[in-house]
């Protein structure tokens, strides 16, 4: 995709930073190879706590190194140590084309209604979950589509509601994963205004995921316990949905049943607390 951005449509008093969630990464050079434009903050889990800095194409690169884990702990350390006006979340393995930063500030400027914007980021093949051809409103019920790295939002309104991300969600976390969506969840319940977009920022370099391990029992239960916290009493029957739409790749070592249960199981650990 080529940057067609117009100058004249970008608030130039408004500033973009990304913060980026890191795992066992050299940052001295993660910057160059997701070719990074703005101010960004990397949280990285390492095995020692450090901070460090340096510049990249003339914006500050900020690096926190920190040995606890859990994604969700990263992105929170994120946007503690945020400046900029509007924070896009991204991941490590994510390359991102030139003139992303400015087609985010102009999406962001010619939508004023906007608070928080989801972009596309091309995924790797087989890991696709969501690709947005329009522009339109977000809801409660279709927010579960969206990886943290399609998300951008307006730092004040963000602060203001008071939302950050689950720690008990995501890789590194007790549970798999979902945290993005608990995030997404949690805005909408803020009044966030939450919008997708057709523009594309860059794709994603493909690698082995840090939370799949493929459709276990586990992923089965894990999944039960996001969907209570996500769909309340709705929990079954959007799990039932979840299951039945990818039943023909999921349910390939069980039946459909035995799925079913094993989310139905996840759902009743939480009423039991």
């Amino acid at each position: 995709m080529q940057d067609n951005t117009d100058m004249n449509s970008i608030d130039k008093t408004k500033e973009l930073e990304m913060l980026i969630a890191a795992v066992d990464q050299n940052v001295t050079t993660l910057a160059a190879a997701m070719n990074v434009n703005c101010r960004a903050i990397i949280v990285n889990q390492c095995h020692e706590f450090a901070y460090s800095t340096y510049v990249y194409k003339g914006n500050d690169i900020q690096c926190f190194h920190c040995d606890e884990r859990g994604v969700g702990k990263s992105r929170n350390i994120g946007i503690l140590h945020s400046r900029g006006d509007i924070l896009l979340f991204a991941d490590e393995d994510i390359k991102y084309r030139e003139g992303y930063d400015r087609d985010v500030l102009a999406a962001f400027n010619e939508h004023p209604e906007a608070d928080m914007l989801l972009f596309n980021i091309r995924q790797s093949e087989g890991r696709e979950t969501y690709y947005n051809t329009s522009y339109d409103r977000v809801r409660w019920y279709n927010c579960g589509r969206y990886p943290a790295y399609s998300i951008a939002v307006r730092r004040d309104r963000l602060l203001e509601s008071g939302v950050m991300f689950s720690q008990l969600f995501g890789g590194g976390a007790k549970y798999s994963n979902g945290e993005d969506s608990l995030f997404l969840m949690d805005c909408l319940k803020k009044g966030i205004k939450v919008y997708h977009t057709d523009i594309t920022l860059g794709r994603e370099i493909p690698r082995k995921s840090t939370w799949f391990e493929g459709y276990t029992d586990k992923f089965f239960f894990d999944r039960g316990v996001l969907y209570h916290y996500l769909y309340g009493r709705l929990a079954a029957i959007m799990g039932f949905r979840f299951i039945f739409k990818r039943r023909s790749s999921m349910c390939k070592d069980k039946s459909f049943g035995e799925c079913y249960k094993l989310l139905c199981s996840g759902i009743k650990s939480c009423k039991k607390r």
